[in-house]
């Protein structure tokens, strides 16, 4: 498996950009990229021609987090103005807006399926579940402290959520927070199960493996540099796999389930073969630091390739093809 020398597409937005999320291909359209940045715009992009195919400018303060509809026909963003707007992917047009407190979503993500959206809470604590036919409140999973904490530790700042990932089927939903635990829920009966531990510091990133065989697989990247492989199941940490020099801020799981990518504030975008547990591929095409990675679904002229994109504070994203 590797990555080729990525494309760079420079200056695609005025400020760091933050999120990237694809798009999945419809009967009219090929796998899109869609971006979020702190110059408080949403971008579309095509990744063959590199062209930017539209500009949303629905929010008035940074974008933290994009989510795709599992139909490619919708996606919904979060922002630092305390909105979370719903829009058309084709027409730009807004099917709803979310209300939530200030640094209350920090990530967005369309349960498989797209019949549910969560967010992570933020301060509060809790991922709250909005149903995509009426954009209502339907739960909220309140994060309770683990039973190793010290009763010093109790404060809701600690458990700042960042971060959250759907299991293959929908069924559970596990969620990073601020002092490093993860957390699992089962959704359908609105349940905690159980805390994962490990971490030291923040949980930024949170992705479940898509192999069949795995799907009880989780990885999760952390400030303490290190990404941890959880069987998010059975509460166990399989392995911990580090190298990056600071920060991992982000990871996702290729669509074979081979592989791992991860995104650093050491700049670096790097390549991880899940059978040998470790790096394979660092590349150093960012100059400062990389917010996202995404791998896109497998290519039509190549089921066995893929795209796989990352973006940084220095305004740029960058293509790569996965094999």
């Amino acid at each position: 498996m590797k990555l080729t020398s990525p494309t760079i597409v420079q200056n695609a937005h005025d400020d760091s950009i933050w999120t990237a999320t694809w798009v999945p291909a419809t009967d009219d359209s090929p796998p899109l990229l869609l971006t979020g940045s702190l110059d408080e715009t949403v971008r579309l992009w095509d990744p063959d021609s590199e062209k930017c195919l539209q500009t949303n400018t629905g929010h008035c303060l940074g974008v933290v987090s994009v989510a795709a509809h599992p139909s490619g026909r919708m996606a919904a963003s979060a922002s630092i103005d305390s909105f979370i707007r719903v829009f058309d992917v084709v027409t730009n047009n807004t099917i709803s807006t979310l209300e939530a407190a200030p640094s209350e979503v920090w990530q967005l993500q369309f349960n498989p399926e797209g019949t549910i959206l969560a967010a992570a809470g933020g301060s509060s604590a809790s991922v709250k579940l909005f149903d995509t036919a009426q954009w209502k409140t339907v739960a909220t999973l309140s994060i309770p402290h683990p039973e190793s904490s010290n009763p010093s530790e109790k404060s809701g700042s600690k458990k700042f959520v960042l971060s959250i990932a759907w299991s293959p089927e929908g069924r559970h939903l596990a969620c990073g927070s601020m002092d490093g635990t993860i957390s699992v829920f089962d959704v359908t009966r609105a349940k905690f199960l159980h805390h994962l531990e490990g971490h030291c510091m923040p949980v930024r990133s949170l992705v479940y493996s898509p192999a069949p065989l795995d799907s009880r697989v989780l990885f999760s990247a952390s400030d303490d540099g290190h990404v941890h492989v959880y069987d998010a199941e059975g509460k166990a940490l399989i392995t911990t796999m580090s190298g990056h020099s600071s920060w991992v801020l982000s990871l996702d799981a290729s669509p074979d389930g081979a592989a791992i990518a991860t995104g650093s504030s050491d700049r670096t975008v790097r390549l991880w073969d899940l059978k040998m547990r470790a790096a394979t591929q660092i590349l150093s095409n960012h100059t400062d630091l990389v917010w996202a990675v995404a791998f896109g679904q497998p290519l039509r002229r190549d089921v066995r390739s893929c795209l796989l994109a990352s973006v940084s504070d220095d305004k740029s994203i960058a293509f790569y093809q996965y094999s």
